[in-house]
């Protein structure tokens, strides 16, 4: 009997998320939604995982050492892939024959997506907070995986194909739209950055080999400049400074803030992984927050808490000013909309 719920899933992920940006996994999206022996074993993820993400990143996983016929249909795997509307019945075999790894791989890894390019509308924020305080950012990421995102001020920037920020001299260059207002002027001076702070459920250590192929797979077939960007920044990421720590944010933030220089100005932020958070913890989370802020004041900037705008605030003791609310970016941030208030 087809499970309507995890279908109605895989039909929203195919509609709104991969129409446009991933044919192979919007067709494949498309026919899982009316398998039900494919929906079986979806339906052995965890709840509060995406069950979609999650099954096609497991695929892609084991498929990249593999060399049977599906990988011929994957972009990330073969120069010149074979043509989608084929693809299915490679699919449904592969996961047939591969269940047990497929099975393994649901229960014990996560969707951590470290979509780099999101630093593209994270970053002016942070200028931005860096020229009005004038005093050192503290880093603290939630959902973090592997912490790429922390590395944001050594990233190169372009916006708009005209407006280019330089603050390495790395080839990684995050292209990015802004359909909005025009961004702050304070782009142009990099932020000093004092801690890096990442708390995940289940970090992602880059020494690690499987860990790092596990990266790769979340990051769909067709996208090979995000795949090239992931490459550019490890070389980064072994330069700075950063504090993975494992565990439940809810749980540790607040005993994280403490360690934070009293001189420096917090920032707590978070992109497309509150969604995952069960109603009541976002609530929770939002608490732990306001009791920092009667601490110290704290910038919370994010998105899919209470719905898919982003939003920047200003918390102290126990107040939120709203910065600014935008509308909901692209989910691999190829554009957003820059607001000032």
């Amino acid at each position: 009997m087809l499970n309507t719920t995890l279908s109605q899933q895989f039909l929203l992920f195919a509609k709104n998320e991969c129409k446009g940006s991933s044919p192979l996994y919007e067709h494949l999206a498309y026919k899982i939604a009316i398998d039900e022996d494919l929906l079986a074993i979806a339906s052995l993820i965890p709840q509060g995982q995406p069950a979609p993400n999650l099954l096609l990143a497991a695929v892609h996983y084991l498929l990249a050492t593999s060399d049977e016929p599906l990988t011929h249909y994957y972009a990330s795997l073969t120069p010149s892939p074979l043509p989608i509307q084929e693809v299915f019945p490679a699919f449904k075999a592969f996961v047939l024959s591969h269940t047990n790894e497929l099975k393994t791989l649901l229960q014990e890894r996560l969707v951590q997506t470290n979509e780099i390019r999101r630093c593209s509308y994270l970053y002016p924020m942070m200028t931005e907070i860096y020229d009005k305080h004038q005093q050192p950012l503290a880093f603290i990421e939630i959902g973090a995986s592997a912490g790429m995102q922390l590395g944001m001020d050594h990233y190169n920037y372009c916006y708009n194909q005209q407006l280019a920020i330089t603050n390495t001299e790395n080839d990684i260059m995050l292209i990015s739209e802004n359909r909005g207002e025009p961004l702050p002027a304070s782009l142009s001076k990099p932020p000093v950055v004092c801690q890096r702070i990442g708390i995940d459920l289940n970090p992602i250590d880059l020494r690690d080999m499987k860990e790092c192929q596990w990266l790769q797979a979340l990051i769909w077939p067709e996208h090979h400049e995000r795949r090239t960007l992931v490459n550019q920044a490890l070389p980064i990421m072994n330069e700075i400074d950063i504090q993975l720590v494992k565990g439940d944010a809810i749980q540790l933030i607040k005993k994280l803030s403490r360690t934070v220089e009293q001189e420096a100005m917090l920032v707590v932020y978070h992109t497309h992984v509150a969604n995952q958070i069960p109603l009541e913890l976002r609530h929770s989370l939002l608490e732990q927050l306001k009791e920092i802020s009667m601490e110290r004041p704290l910038y919370h900037c994010y998105n899919n808490l209470f719905d898919g705008q982003l939003h920047q605030d200003f918390m102290n003791q126990g107040t939120i000013e709203s910065i600014r609310t935008m509308e909901s970016p692209d989910g691999h941030a190829r554009w957003f909309q820059w607001s000032n208030s």
